[in-house]
């Protein structure tokens, strides 16, 4: 046997053993590929066998290189204008995304070994650009080719093009030649823009007269543009078209999801519509797993913060709490814990509302209305599991903390959130929903606080001059006065706002057997605060304050999400 065949005859044993193709259909095919020397993966595509995104999956995990599905793919404009439509064509590849701050471009190709074409592509480039090849089919490239060179592309273009000409709007639902649709290219424009601004929600709203577009960056809310409501209808369509939901009802609520592959990677959209007075109102949360998961050293923890927080993670049994208001990062943390537990040798099972991060070797379960399972009920089927690991979305009420205290007990390592606003603040709502504080007692083993502050643009931010109230704030003397702090100015690199990304406040309550002995005889609040204060636990506001004083952020921003006033009181 040839070596080639052998290889080939390799490809099509995994296949088999993954359960993509029967041994018979691959049999059809090397007789296949005797007659017209055919790549075995080409003929299995063209025999309807299997899809080109699955044999490339099964490809790049042999071989170890990143896929991408092309037929989810949203063209990135700056990406396609650095390549022509001739040497895409000739060489069987696509630009797919151009990141400039790194200066790398990502290019699908069918062959990423192919030396020829990377060397053409970097001359062409004037190899001052990096290249990062993943892997795509070569049927999925030519039509892709076709679908993105030769349309407008760019938001502003696309809308002088509905303006222009007529919108079909029978065809915005149809698979064949529906980029041929502006509305199509807008939705997906908007999308990409959204996603490379690093906006976590999107939002659509209709007014009287026009629609606005809002996209939230760095936990703020910021106007894109606005439109004249005649785009709505067109608009609303496709993106119910891309969710799954109905596009006949437009008064009751909906939910769905769209997933896409933008800057090479996939990213979903959970899709959230409302009906209000002047049409449907849509709104659009962005969970990219890229940066939803961050490895616990990169959460911006202090050294003996990450400690205390290791150490609890290292308890066999018990409840860890993460509290916090609505965006603030509760699930980003919790993921990071999870990851960096996650191995073999554990069973990690988790029930949310709904699954935001699909991960690697983690059992998820999407609890919910529809699904028919609560949580409390989720809690108990996922006990049969064999878990040595359970996340709890969201802790709402008395029958799901009992269940998850039950859990704890029972040799289990409980991972939950909470909305409260401190963590001294998680014993009173757990009392107050009906928890028994001896129960309490002994099974929680810690409680994460979190808020997150927009970082200060290190290009432009500015030294101001510290007033009485200021230091006072900031726990500083009133003579020392060599000390500077930052705010926010504005320049072309944070898009002028003044501040670029967030970072997590955090404030770790690590429960020892004084703290446990308090919460089971119902200590006040302030004995609490006093007790934990004596062992070293640093609130909120100190975390905030540090953050201002090592020109993090600015002392307006710290004081928007955390209470200062309480270090008044101190100094």
């Amino acid at each position: 046997m040839t070596g080639p065949h052998k290889r080939q005859l390799r490809l099509g044993e995994i296949l088999v053993n993954k359960g993509v193709t029967t041994s018979d259909q691959i049999e059809i095919a090397l007789t296949e590929q005797k007659r017209s020397k055919e790549h075995l993966g080409k003929i299995l595509v063209r025999l309807g066998f299997a899809t080109d995104a699955i044999i490339n999956d099964v490809i790049g995990g042999v071989i170890g290189q990143d896929t991408v599905d092309l037929g989810r793919a949203v063209a990135d404009r700056d990406a396609i204008g650095m390549i022509p439509k001739t040497l895409a064509r000739r060489l069987k590849i696509l630009p797919i995304n151009y990141n400039e701050a790194t200066k790398q471009i990502t290019i699908a190709m069918a062959d990423v070994f192919d030396v020829v074409a990377l060397d053409q592509i970097n001359a062409h480039l004037g190899g001052v650009i990096d290249i990062v090849p993943v892997l795509s089919g070569e049927t999925e490239i030519d039509k892709a080719i076709d679908q993105f060179y030769g349309f407008e592309l760019s938001v502003d273009g696309i809308l002088n093009e509905i303006e222009t000409g007529v919108i079909d709007y029978q065809s915005m639902d149809a698979e064949t030649g529906e980029y041929s649709q502006p509305v199509v290219r807008l939705v997906d424009a908007l999308l990409a823009d959204a996603v490379k601004r690093g906006a976590s929600d999107i939002h659509f709203e209709p007014e009287e007269g026009f629609l606005r577009f809002r996209y939230r960056i760095d936990g703020v809310l910021r106007q894109i543009r606005s439109l004249h409501k005649n785009y709505w209808s067109a608009i609303a369509v496709r993106l119910k078209v891309m969710a799954g939901l109905d596009i006949a009802e437009t008064r009751a609520p909906q939910d769905g999801r769209i997933s896409l592959s933008l800057s090479g990677r996939k990213v979903d959209f959970r899709v959230s519509t409302l009906p209000t007075v002047h049409g449907e109102n849509i709104v659009l949360r962005v969970l990219d797993r890229q940066k939803g998961i961050v490895p616990l050293e990169q959460l911006h923890l202090k050294d003996e913060e990450l400690t205390i927080l290791k150490l609890m993670v290292a308890r066999p049994e018990g409840i860890i709490l993460v509290t916090g208001p609505t965006g603030s990062g509760k699930t980003t943390t919790l993921y990071s814990i999870l990851n960096y537990l996650n191995n073999e040798s554990v069973n990690i099972m988790t029930l949310e509302d709904p699954v935001e991060y699909p991960t690697i070797m983690i059992r998820q379960t999407s609890a919910s209305d529809t699904s028919r399972l609560d949580f409390a009920s989720g809690i108990r089927s996922l006990m049969r599991q064999d878990p040595d690991i359970i996340l709890v979305g969201e802790i709402r009420d008395e029958d799901t903390a009992s269940m998850a205290i039950r859990a704890a007990m029972t040799g289990h390592q409980v991972f939950s959130t909470l909305h409260t606003n401190s963590a001294l603040g998680a014993i009173p709502r757990l009392l107050d929903i009906g928890v028994k504080p001896d129960i309490l007692a002994g099974n929680i083993i810690g409680v994460i606080a979190q808020r997150l502050i927009r970082r200060l643009c290190p290009i432009c931010r500015e030294p101001i001059e510290l007033g009485d109230l200021e230091r006072n704030l900031l726990g500083l003397k009133v003579t020392d006065r060599r000390q500077v702090i930052y705010k926010p100015k504005g320049c072309p690199a944070c898009d002028n706002q003044g501040y670029k990304g967030r970072v997590a406040l955090m404030e770790v309550l690590r429960f020892d057997p004084d703290l446990d002995e308090l919460v089971a005889r119902r200590g006040s609040f302030r004995e609490l605060l006093r007790m934990a204060l004596s062992k070293g636990f640093k609130p909120l506001a100190d975390a905030g304050a540090a953050r201002v004083l090592d020109g993090t952020t600015s002392l307006d921003e710290v004081s928007r999400v955390v209470d200062l006033t309480s270090r008044l009181k101190q100094n």
